[in-house]
């Protein structure tokens, strides 16, 4: 479950700076220090693969988190269960997917095998996506 279907511009989140302090700089991880919780003020998409969320930090700065270096907070102040939380997860189909494995084939008769070439295509888009 990606981030959009939970959040909105303007709700709390709170950052996890142990998870994004290696890409920000000095500035930005003092005024997450002095407060973690920030509002989301955009969303971005990060690099193909996911969505990142522009925070309005404590200072009034600007910053983008992927989105799971951030956990959603309720009106409470409290954490909602995680974006990705997969325990909940009953789709069969993406949990096959997960588990799917691939060894290289070195018989001929395992090459020409429609079933090893799908296989290997299958596994070979999941590297991509």
């Amino acid at each position: 479950m990606s981030i959009l279907d939970k959040a909105t511009i303007g709700n709390s989140v709170q950052i996890n700076l142990e998870l994004s302090k290696d890409r920000l700089t000095k500035e930005i991880i003092d005024a997450v220090r002095v407060s973690s919780v920030a509002k989301i003020s955009d969303f971005k998409i990060t690099d193909g693969k996911g969505i990142g969320v522009v925070l309005e930090l404590s200072n009034g700065k600007e910053q983008w988190f992927f989105e799971n270096e951030i956990d959603l907070l309720d009106e409470n102040g409290n954490v909602i269960k995680k974006f990705n939380d997969n325990s909940n997860n009953n789709n069969f189909i993406l949990d096959a997917y997960r588990e799917l494995k691939y060894e290289n084939k070195t018989k001929i008769s395992s090459l020409l095998n429609p079933i090893n070439f799908f296989l290997w295509l299958v596994i070979s888009f999941r590297d991509i996506f």
